[in-house]
Parts: C-alpha cells; sequence; structure tokens
C-alpha cells in the first residue's frame, strides 16, 4: 500500500509495523467520531433521503401485510449485494431454485445463505443490541456450506488481508485494512458507536458512517462487504427509522460499483467523508423511491387478481399471496404451500393460466418437472430503476408488455417515462 495517498486525519492514518523497516504498510482507522460535519450539500440530501425513507416506511405501514413486499425485496437485497463480490446469477435463477432442486447451483446457493443470514439477523434484532456477537452469528450462517465455508465462518480473521488485483501483494494493494491485532479495541469502538447513547448523529448518517468504518475494519477474511451493508438496515431498524426490511441499497452500490468502492476510499485516502455521505444519502433516497414505486405496482396486481379470484371458487385467491411473493412455481410447491392435492394443485394452475396470471416455462431436471412463472409480477421485480436525478416522473409501467420465454432482467419496457 502507498502510504503517500494517504493523510493522517480524524478518520486513520497508514502506519508501518513498529522495528522493521521492511514491513508492509496497513491503514489504522482511529475511533469514529460521534460527529460528523454536515456541510450544505450533506445537509440538502440528508432531508431529501428522510423524506423518501419515511415514505417508504409509510407505505409499508398502510398496506397492512408488508411480508407482501418484504419477500420480494429482501430477495433483491441479497441477489445485488452478492453480485456485488462476484456471484453470478439472477433475480430468476434465485426464485426458480426455491421451487425446484434441478435449478439450484453454487451461485443460488449463495444468495440462499444471504437470505438466511438477513432473517436471522432481523429476528436477533429484536431482542439484541448490534452486538460483535450478533454479527459472528449472522457471519457464520451467510458462509455455511458455500464458498468461503473454509475461511473461519463465525470467527474474526487472525491473518492479514489487502485488496488490489488477483497478484497483488500487501506492498503493491490498493488497500490494507488494519492488522489482526488492532481488530478487538476497533471493533469495540464500532460497537459502542452503533449503540451510542444520545444519538447525536442522524440515523442515516449513523448508518454510512458505521458502514465505511466497519469496510476499513475489514474484520473477516470473506463475506465483509455482504455483513456490511446487511448492518445498514438493521441500524435504521433499530433506530425505528425502518419497521420492515424494505430498503435494498446493494442494488444502488452494484448499479455503481466503481463509485461505491472508490469514496469509501477516498474518505481512507483524504479524511473527507462528505463525498461518501452525499454518494450513501443519494443511494437511500435513489431505491426509497424505487421501492415505493413497484411496492404500488405489486399492490395494484395483487388487488387486480384478488377481484378476479373473488368471482371464482377453489384456491385461487390464496394462490395471489404465493405468487406475488415468489413469481415462479410447480405443482408441488403449490401442493405444499396451499395443503391441497397434487390433481387440486394443477386444477388451480391450470385456472391461473386460463386468466393469464401464469405460463409455463417448460420442463426441466430429472423427471421433467414443469414450472410456470408468473410474468407481470416477474417484470415488476426485475426492471431496472430509473433514477430520480435523471427522470423524476418516472412510474412503473401500467401496461408492462409479455416477457419473452427467457426473462431479462435488462428489459427496460416495464418501467415508463
Amino acid at each position: 500500500m502507498d502510504a503517500t495517498r494517504f493523510v493522517d486525519s480524524v478518520f486513520g492514518s497508514p502506519v508501518q509495523g513498529p522495528g522493521n523497516k521492511y514491513a508492509f504498510t496497513y491503514y489504522l482507522p482511529k475511533p469514529l467520531p460521534r460527529r460528523a460535519p454536515l456541510t450544505e450539500p450533506v445537509v440538502t440530501v440528508l432531508s431529501e433521503a428522510d423524506a423518501a425513507l419515511g415514505n417508504l416506511e409509510g407505505l409499508g405501514i398502510l398496506i397492512g401485510d408488508p411480508q407482501l413486499l418484504i419477500g420480494p425485496y429482501l430477495h433483491r437485497e441479497a441477489l445485488a449485494s452478492s453480485r456485488i463480490e462476484g456471484t453470478q446469477t439472477s433475480l430468476s435463477d434465485v426464485f426458480q431454485a426455491e421451487v425446484t432442486e434441478a435449478a439450484k447451483t453454487d451461485a443460488t446457493r449463495e444468495v440462499q445463505r444471504y437470505l438466511a443470514a438477513t432473517r436471522q439477523a432481523f429476528t436477533l434484532v429484536k431482542t439484541l443490541p448490534i452486538t460483535q456477537r450478533l454479527l459472528l452469528q449472522v457471519h457464520e450462517t451467510l458462509l455455511r456450506g458455500v464458498r468461503g465455508e473454509n475461511r473461519r465462518p463465525g470467527q474474526f480473521r487472525s491473518s492479514p488481508v489487502w485488496v488490489g488485483s488477483a497478484d497483488a501483494t500487501p506492498y503493491s494493494a490498493v488497500f490494507v485494512p488494519p492488522i489482526p491485532e488492532h481488530l478487538p479495541a476497533l471493533m469495540g469502538d464500532w460497537e459502542r458507536f452503533v449503540n451510542a447513547d444520545g444519538r447525536a448523529l442522524p440515523a442515516l448518517i449513523q448508518a454510512a458512517m458505521a458502514h465505511y468504518q466497519f469496510e476499513t475494519i475489514h474484520p473477516f477474511l470473506d463475506g465483509n462487504g455482504r455483513i456490511g451493508r446487511l448492518v445498514i438496515n438493521l441500524i435504521l431498524t433499530e433506530r425505528k427509522r425502518l419497521t420492515q426490511p424494505l430498503l435494498y441499497l446493494s442494488h444502488y452500490f452494484e448499479t455503481h460499483r466503481d463509485e461505491y468502492y472508490g469514496h469509501l476510499q477516498r474518505t481512507r485516502e483524504s479524511g473527507d467523508i462528505t463525498d461518501w455521505l452525499v454518494f450513501f444519502l443519494d443511494a437511500v433516497r435513489e431505491q426509497a423511491h424505487d421501492a415505493v414505486r413497484r411496492s404500488r405496482r405489486l399492490i395494484g396486481i395483487r388487488e387486480e387478481y384478488r377481484q378476479e379470484a373473488i368471482r371464482t371458487r377453489g384456491h385461487l385467491a390464496r394462490l395471489v399471496e404465493m405468487i406475488v411473493q415468489n413469481p415462479y412455481l410447480t405443482a408441488r410447491s403449490v401442493e405444499d404451500a396451499l395443503g391441497i392435492t397434487n390433481a387440486g394443485a394443477h386444477n388451480v394452475i391450470r385456472r391461473a393460466e386460463g386468466l393469464g396470471w401464469l405460463r409455463s416455462i417448460g420442463r426441466r431436471g430429472r423427471g421433467g418437472q414443469e414450472s410456470w412463472v408468473a410474468p407481470e409480477i416477474l417484470q415488476v421485480l426485475e426492471a431496472p430503476m430509473l433514477y430520480e436525478q435523471s427522470d423524476r416522473s418516472a412510474e412503473l409501467s401500467e401496461n408492462p408488455s409479455s416477457l419473452s420465454t427467457q426473462e431479462s432482467s435488462q428489459d427496460s419496457s416495464a418501467w415508463s417515462g
């Protein structure tokens, strides 16, 4: 790591192992400031982000059944956070893997572990503060049985790590986090910052600074990014800014990956956190607006389908709730979810097909199990974002075009300007 690129600032400084002129340089963070310089650019976007987050929280309360949205949104967050770390899969793949064994891959299993870790974290935080103990439990769940399971799941690292190209060394790396001997003190300070009495900082600023510091400390051998991004929603939940995990910031970070990493690194090098805070707050504003638009469209589809189901007998109304949370299904998944026979499941599926809710995507895997997709719902979930700053009037199309047999997450026709 090139020490000349870093200044000695309130956030940390480059240091070298004492008494060894050949030791590599690493970055040693300082205890997090309990107050942040809220410059005019930060204050402006903080106000916008707070308002957008309030709208999202209000929607979660008004719809009465936030589970309708939590499932799909957790999947979007888990997928994006995993893809930032190199996992190559799609939202369609993840949903299909939940209903048919033949669709499961190493990549979808990684996303499923993130989902399991997220659900565990939100259960734990209902009764526990955000502590190192909580993080270690969630980290163990994240890496269990998937790539990274040999990299000390549930334990802080005991060896140095560095960030750079595949052939980088500590001497050539862009960034070298603190060596293990500093982790106890640094994580202790981080824990106190997250659970600080008095809360001198606005919740969004606290979450942004906590995420920056966590990624800078880099306490694990693997999974730092995913755990660090998960912590953001935990802090907002603990601070009562969100009662449900409806904000999926990882999608913004993934689509702005270079900026995301760049702002974190420039804060370390320059000691100026303003640009990182503005970027983070932009992400909150944009993703909150996007979640509200997507929510309205999903709720609209559900109500439309419910009204159609009222005119028929049977289990169609219960099927509506099922496909909103996962637009892929098989006869077996319908059997299990609705508690009906195989013949009954096929009957419900045929009726939904007749109404245009479902479309067969054929058979796959051993035994040729047939699967179906709800294309209108999937298109809402997979539609790319249109950012407020470029088109503040953008809304979901009320009449999305039908999907091709191979659904694409890049189908921009799902949004209208």
